[in-house]
């Protein structure tokens, strides 16, 4: 089974699709990266997804978004490959996960929700 990292930006707009692809497969883990915000209301509308919140300043250099990501996720992940989805969130973040993952050897598949499941792009 394929853990799931996705970005969870303070936008609502784009929680129902995250909160979608989430519920759409059996996932191993569900790492979800967002800030002290998504955490706490991402989690009141959404109390059934269970998920590890990667709490980061979004505001922060992108070096330290990288930094904090990448201890978050270290030793959390036993596969080799993660299903990714970055619908929500900013510039920076996106760029911090992605060097992150890349740093602790992860391939990524991108993933959306679709009728029958997560989606690979």
């Amino acid at each position: 089974m394929t853990s799931l990292v996705a970005c969870l930006g303070a936008g609502k707009g784009t929680w129902n699709e995250v909160a979608k692809l989430v519920a759409s497969e059996s996932w191993a883990k569900i790492f979800l990266v967002t800030n002290a915000f998504g955490r706490d209301n991402f989690a009141e509308k959404f109390p059934s997804v269970k998920a590890e919140f990667i709490v980061v300043d979004d505001f922060a250099q992108p070096m330290q978004i990288l930094l904090d990501i990448k201890k978050a996720l270290e030793g959390k992940i036993a596969d080799t490959e993660v299903a990714v989805n970055m619908v929500s969130g900013s510039g920076n973040v996106h760029m911090a996960l992605i060097t992150a993952l890349l740093q602790l050897g992860m391939g990524m598949r991108f993933v959306v929700p679709s009728e029958s499941g997560a989606k690979e792009l």
